[in-house]
């Protein structure tokens, strides 16, 4: 039988998140009903509200980092139980499609649905509904919801120890953060790395890059409170703007730059990948890590640099790591001490406080804002 939930959706683009009732589907073959404990407010969600981000349908249910307990298995679905603890991914990976099989599994073919809000495997199938009308699902698993039905392919089940509040900052903000600084930046030991923007990505950059080694970690943030935070996090020096985090850069390296530089500014446009690629030494990395208006174009960025001092441009979606490998690992290093997730709260909310919580995101007072469901 169908089930209700409360959940937070928007009705168009530009719009504001309001709380509703919607019917959620039971789970089919290759599905679970998990019930949420939490959900990270990403500004990815903003991004889908003010329309940087269009989406395939509305009304659409937002959240895509969550975490809590599956109430039910869909048929012939082995290997899940009810009760068993999941984080969600927002990258789905089915290990079958050509990118999984290359290891790309944050590339997975199954992903293309995402921002339609239907099934994976066919774009007119939804699992919400609002009084008798699809509702998009985003990335396909919509946390921002007391209850969700997901694929098996977009949930890792994790150790039952682990507090559900701590392990939903695994789905999205964590890996994407700290896998922009491990994996994509391919951050060394003694290595000058530069953050650009410390909201609930960079900071996990900034953690990242002090994991790999980094001896110096510039965080540049126009928030006083974010580049307080940002030392808390491994920063040696944090600068308000990029333009003194570069020269800074350039003073302790012999004028060469910094070996990398991460973007994960909230809005990211153009110029600020070419303030990056600027900011970097011969044959450094930068990491376009952030989102911003996702149909606008054009870097204002020096060919000739790029190509005569070998430098990179480089993405990254879920830094680059792989769901079912790097979720668990990282609530390894949570509990060995080694991964801070419980300080990067700095405030919990309720479903209804979905449009209050991203006006603090706007206002520069949150890290991380959570929903905490009953």
């Amino acid at each position: 039988m169908p089930i209700t939930t409360r959940a937070a959706v928007i009705r168009k683009a530009p719009g504001t998140y309001e709380t509703v009732e919607l019917e959620l589907d039971d789970p089919r073959q290759g599905e679970v009903t998990v019930k949420l404990a939490a959900s990270g407010l990403c500004h990815s969600d903003d991004h889908v509200a003010t329309g940087d981000i269009p989406v395939g349908r509305y009304p659409y249910c937002g959240g895509h980092e969550g975490a809590g307990v599956i109430t039910a298995v869909g048929p012939h679905t082995p290997g899940y139980e009810v009760g068993d603890h999941v984080v969600f991914s927002f990258v789905p990976a089915c290990g079958r499609c050509p990118a999984c099989t290359r290891g790309l599994f944050n590339l997975c073919d199954t992903g293309a649905n995402a921002l339609v809000g239907s099934r994976p495997d066919d774009p007119t199938s939804f699992r919400m509904h609002l009084d008798g009308e699809d509702v998009g699902q985003q990335c396909g698993i919509s946390t921002f919801s007391e209850y969700t039905t997901a694929s098996v392919d977009s949930v890792v089940k994790i150790d039952k120890e682990i507090p559900l509040k701590s392990a939903a900052l695994v789905g999205c903000g964590v890996p994407t953060g700290w896998g922009s600084a491990v994996k994509a930046a391919e951050v060394r030991p003694g290595d000058t790395v530069i953050v650009m923007g410390v909201g609930g990505i960079g900071i996990n950059a900034v953690q990242g890059a002090k994991h790999a080694g980094a001896s110096t970690i510039i965080a540049v943030d126009p928030v006083a409170f974010k580049r307080e935070k940002a030392q808390e996090f491994g920063a040696t020096h944090t600068f308000e703007g990029i333009e003194e985090a570069t020269a800074y850069a350039q003073s302790i390296t012999n004028g060469q730059g910094a070996d990398s530089c991460i973007v994960t500014i909230g809005v990211v446009k153009g110029e600020h990948a070419a303030q990056a690629l600027a900011a970097i030494r011969k044959a450094g990395t930068a990491v376009i890590t952030g989102l911003g208006d996702i149909t606008e174009i054009g870097v204002p960025m020096s060919l000739a640099d790029l190509t005569l001092m070998q430098k990179r441009l480089q993405g990254a979606i879920f830094g680059g790591l792989s769901p079912r490998a790097d979720i668990p690992n990282l609530l390894k290093m949570y509990q060995a001490g080694q991964l801070k997730l419980d300080e990067l709260v700095t405030r919990e909310y309720t479903i209804d406080q979905v449009a209050q919580a991203y006006e603090d995101m706007h206002a520069g007072i949150n890290i991380r804002g959570v929903i905490v469901f009953d």
